[in-house]
């Protein structure tokens, strides 16, 4: 019986594999023999696609994915070492090996980790560290495989979002082109409100991201609406009020893309309440969703339209002044004023 239950407390009970206690237990014991010329591997993997697998999929069949994959790692890497669960979509590999021989592991491991099939593709992160060459404690290795794993993550994630980014950005612009200037110009304002509101690096990414896609579910709008000499009808306004949800429906196929899809969809909501599509009114607009109706306002105000002539700076700058705490957000306006004193446009 007490056999069973150190079973139990460490190994995990999806995969079988040893969990996070085992991994503490065999780190200790396994970093007395390890030496500069066979020195003991570390490597943290993290699966990339596995939420959306789940959330399409449902739970049992995420388990089973778990499973499988942990049974395939296990396979890959059990003649150099051993395979760990730490827990949710996370795994561990301690392996004794020379050190030009950590890549090929890191392949293996990889590749067993991997699945693709009809609408999902499963892939890994990786995070390796040499003992005793880049740490000689356990808490020490953990952080740096941690790292450095989390980095091999981000460089993914944007190298996806960017590819992706860039091709819907290239048909907006084959299908409208005067959207082009528009949209980076909107981006370059958003990210100096972002900073002078001193916003951290991940939301001026992201906020980028979506200000510089904010404009893509016009892909839907027929070109004699969005050419339209004159000021829109009920009826065609109705269907162009629609384009942010498309908006964020297209970004949304694309698992890199959907938090922007999310501030996409919240482009134009008021401060007041009176925007659309959700008629969201102060704090409940994601922040970064205000700061690009904010400077989405502006450019359009200060550049020609088929049905008027554009404002001034000084114009805009007193419109939305005016429209603070109403239609915008008055700390986003304020912010924006100054970037631009600072950087005209």
């Amino acid at each position: 019986y007490q056999a069973q239950l150190r079973y139990a407390a460490l190994n995990d009970s999806l995969t079988g594999l040893g969990n996070r206690h085992r991994l503490m237990e065999d780190l200790k014991s396994e970093l007395e023999s390890a030496t500069f010329f066979r020195p003991l591997v570390l490597l943290l993997l993290d699966l990339d696609g596995f939420k959306t697998y789940n959330d399409t999929f449902g739970h049992p069949a995420g388990d089973a994915l778990l499973s499988r994959l942990g049974g395939n790692l296990q396979d890959a890497v059990k003649e150099l070492g051993t395979a760990y669960r730490m827990g949710g979509d996370e795994f561990c590999v301690v392996a004794h090996t020379a050190p030009e021989g950590v890549n090929e592991l890191v392949a293996q491991a990889t590749i067993a980790l991997s699945e693709q099939g009809e609408g999902f593709a499963i892939s890994a992160s990786a995070g390796s560290v040499l003992i005793p060459q880049e740490s000689v404690d356990v808490s020490g290795a953990l952080r740096i495989a941690d790292r450095r794993m989390y980095l091999h993550k981000s460089r993914r994630r944007t190298s996806a979002s960017r590819q992706t980014k860039d091709v819907l950005l290239r048909v907006l612009y084959e299908r409208s082109p005067e959207l082009e200037r528009h949209l980076m110009t909107v981006a370059r304002l958003a990210e100096a409100v972002a900073r002078e509101l001193h916003l951290g690096p991940e939301d001026v990414e992201r906020l980028v991201q979506a200000a510089e896609l904010h404009d893509v579910g016009k892909v839907a709008i027929p070109e004699s609406m969005l050419n339209k000499p004159g000021p829109l009808s009920e009826e065609e306004w109705s269907f162009m009020k629609r384009h942010t949800l498309i908006g964020e429906n297209i970004l949304g196929a694309a698992p890199s893309l959907s938090s922007a899809g999310r501030l996409v969809r919240s482009s134009h909501e008021r401060f007041d309440g009176g925007g659309y599509p959700d008629s969201l009114a102060g704090a409940d607009i994601p922040l970064l969703a205000r700061i690009i109706f904010v400077c989405d306002a502006f450019e359009a105000m200060t550049a020609d339209r088929p049905y008027r002539k554009a404002k001034t700076t000084e114009q805009a700058v007193e419109d939305l002044r005016q429209n603070a705490g109403t239609q915008f957000d008055p700390a986003v306006v304020e912010a924006f004023c100054t970037v631009l004193l600072r950087e005209p446009s």
